[in-house]
């Protein structure tokens, strides 16, 4: 019955208001933008435990997740990621308390062994997601790296201990790291099925982090190691006949990519470095195997507001220039974000979902994302997991609970799907005079508009703002009669809940503090 009203409410609603509402969007069919790949996140820090719960709680878990089904009342069971990251480890996890690494979560396993001999048993926890992942329809799998195995590091660690900011892979070593990766790259998909469609062989190797103690596996590295590694790791592709696509470099800061921050110019200029055939040293845009597209973390950038949008245009400034697509490949929310009260504890609600549901669309919409990944699909008591696990002591089992933040990122992985175009929107008043950026109102409305490659229409519109506002949607296509919105609030049980249809140019109210995704019917 509370379904029913609330489709009820909303339906009325748009019948009965005005024609022209304060902000009026219409999507312009002629001015495509980018390609959207993939939503994804990562497996990182838990389903090597959850990996290994009872059956029934891993298909829940990878319902919410992957799913793009939806239940008899035509609401998704889930957020329908497209693209699972698969933390690839480097053996801190068979060193215990040696490898330095406080937390057993942090640490990870290792399919090399000590003998040079592979166990594919290794990592069972992930490889069962991968393959719950494959099941519910996900066909793009990421395979990403902290460290090298600790075999191979400077230290013998998968950590940065006692080291400075150079790569802790020892000289002889570099093309046995690259053997590895392209033994992993066979070995999964001969065992488990799984193909890895991309490798990111470095983390954060710009970040100020990874060479200031012991906490989680991680080595930072200049550009000059990269390109030395990634050649080679290039090479072993080709002469194995992988055909991985190889992404650099997960940078730990914007301001990396296109600049220095916090570091020197040996970890910066990432953009110019690596794409522009002028820097002889460390050019890799025709490199085999090699990406041309450059993926960085979207910490640290966040605030203030102004520099929310700012670092973004110059980021796709930058890109512009050299020709380079981009992917935003990590968040989540970090002790910068006061806004919210920083990364500490863990939040249900529509607080932290709506300011990611702002970074989303900062990312798409000026720095130009081709692909949006959030960092952990589960997690503690922190704000880094869509999920929310309760692990019993023995971590045999437990429990997890969903957040609105994991709903807000499925208002766009839901319905935007691979191959989608984004496609500009101009936004005008009710006196029809242009907004200017009227599509991004950063305490009120935010929209934008994406055709997906079944000729669907997909719009996101946030409504950051405390009081509920009235809008109108239009878009130059004869066979889009109407539009089926699709809700997450605070109200409970709306997360991604149908609450009725819009006619195309009829007046609609988003309420307070909410994501609505609309979907383009006949």
């Amino acid at each position: 019955m509370r379904y029913k009203v609330l489709l009820l409410v909303f339906t009325v609603v748009c019948a009965s208001c005005a024609q022209r509402a304060d902000i009026n969007y219409r999507i312009v069919t002629g001015q495509p933008l980018q390609v959207m790949e993939h939503f994804g996140a990562s497996d990182a820090w838990s389903m090597h435990v959850l990996g290994k719960w009872p059956e029934e709680k891993q298909k829940q878990i990878a319902d919410w997740l992957f799913s793009t089904e939806n239940d008899a009342n035509g609401k998704p069971k889930g957020i329908g990621l497209s693209l699972w990251r698969f933390n690839l480890g480097a053996g801190s996890t068979e060193q215990g308390d040696a490898s330095q690494i406080g937390s057993p979560w942090m640490r990870t396993e290792c399919f090399l062994q000590p003998d040079g001999s592979y166990n594919w048993d290794k990592q069972e926890g992930q490889r069962n997601f991968l393959r719950l992942a494959k099941e519910r329809g996900v066909n793009k799998f990421l395979a990403f790296l902290n460290s090298p195995p600790v075999y191979f590091t400077q230290n013998g660690l998968a950590t940065n201990t006692g080291r400075d900011g150079t790569l802790n892979l020892k000289d002889e070593h570099y093309e046995d790291f690259a053997r590895f990766l392209a033994n992993v790259i066979k070995g999964v998909e001969k065992k488990d099925g799984i193909k890895f469609d991309y490798l990111s062989p470095f983390n954060e190797p710009d970040g100020h982090w990874n060479w200031i103690g012991p906490k989680q596996e991680g080595t930072p590295a200049t550009k000059k190691e990269i390109a030395r590694a990634v050649r080679l790791i290039s090479k072993e592709f080709v002469k194995e006949g992988i055909h991985t696509g190889i992404t650099i470099c997960e940078a730990s800061d914007y301001r990396c990519m296109f600049a220095t921050h916090m570091t020197d110019h040996e970890r910066g200029y990432e953009i110019q470095s690596f794409f522009c055939p002028d820097s002889v040293d460390t050019y890799l845009g025709d490199t085999p195997n090699v990406l041309p597209l450059i993926s960085g973390h979207s910490y640290w950038t966040t605030t203030p507001l102004n520099m929310l949008r700012d670092y973004r245009l110059r980021l796709r400034n930058t890109l512009d220039t050299y020709g380079v697509d981009f992917w935003q490949s990590e968040t989540c929310i970090m002790g910068n974000d006061e806004e919210i009260g920083g990364g500490h504890g863990f939040d249900r609600t529509m607080k932290t979902a709506l300011y990611v549901a702002r970074i989303i669309h900062h990312d798409i919409v000026y720095a130009g994302a081709r692909s949006w990944q959030w960092w952990r699909a589960i997690g503690g008591d922190y704000k880094d997991g869509l999920i929310r696990e309760y692990t019993d002591p023995d971590l045999q089992d437990g429990r997890v609970e969903d957040s609105k933040l994991m709903w807000i990122l499925g208002n766009y992985s839901r319905f935007i799907r691979p191959g989608a175009v984004r496609m500009s929107v101009e936004t005008t008043d009710k006196e029809g005079k242009a907004i200017r950026d009227g599509d991004t109102d950063q305490q009120g409305l935010m929209c934008s508009a994406y055709r997906n490659t079944d000729g669907q229409w997909a719009m996101v519109v946030i409504n950051y703002a405390d009081r509920e506002q009235e809008f109108t949607v239009d878009v130059n296509d004869p066979k889009v009669k109407s539009w089926q919105g699709y809700r997450t609030s605070d109200v409970a049980g709306e997360d991604l809940l149908p609450v009725g249809k819009l006619k195309n140019k009829k007046v609609a109210v988003i309420p307070a503090r909410s994501v609505t995704t609309f979907v383009s019917g006949n």
